[in-house]
């Protein structure tokens, strides 16, 4: 299994449970229209949720509860989704969840938190934990939108100064800089040519 969100930018997940939250903000359907919402219908939202849910359990964030999703659960992930892509962007906050989690102490004597309820509520309480959990260990500066206008991948920065901006720089960052460097040239020669 792989990550079907982040698989479709060919993305490297962010490390652990947080690839979760990164998978969920990148089922969005992209501004250039090659990939579909990936939230768009009950059918898709239920292949999504079984591949993200099995993925995170396998990276070691939970036990993979089986989730059925419903078709009002779809607006509720699609909702947090929105709310967590403002989060990211600096452009909002998410609304309160009444969600539950259940604890418990494992064999080696560590408490476990394991998302409860039905529906979307396990997967928003999964996320919301993994969000948690990221800014507890301060990871969660790290999860960033590509900055080109045409992409919006999120993406996990693994830049030693956490300076990176684009998902990939040679997909994204190369024809942003280039318009740039053009842009300045121009300038300077607009400024460059003698009056008449």
């Amino acid at each position: 299994m792989t990550w079907r969100g982040n698989g479709r930018y060919t993305l490297t997940p962010a490390p652990g449970g947080l690839a979760l939250v990164q998978d969920l903000l990148n089922t969005r359907r992209s501004s250039r229209g090659t990939h579909d919402d990936l939230l768009s219908s009950v059918r898709s939202a239920q292949e999504w949720a079984n591949a993200a849910i099995a993925e995170w359990a396998a990276a070691g964030g939970g036990r993979g509860p089986r989730v059925r999703i419903r078709a009002a659960d779809v607006e509720e992930l699609r909702a947090l989704r929105d709310q967590l892509v403002a989060v990211v962007g600096n452009e909002g906050e998410p609304s309160p969840a009444e969600l539950s989690v259940v604890a418990e102490w494992d064999s080696g004597g560590r408490l476990v938190l394991e998302p409860a309820g039905t529906g979307w509520q396990v997967v928003a309480g999964a996320v919301l934990l993994e969000v948690h959990r990221a800014q507890l260990l301060d990871q969660w500066r790290r999860v960033k939108t590509c900055r080109s206008p045409v992409c919006l991948a999120v993406f996990y920065d693994r830049s030693r100064n956490n300076s990176a901006v684009w998902h990939d720089v040679r997909a994204c960052g190369n024809a942003i800089n280039l318009r740039a460097s053009r842009a300045r040239a121009a300038a300077r020669a607009g400024l460059a040519r003698p009056a008449r």
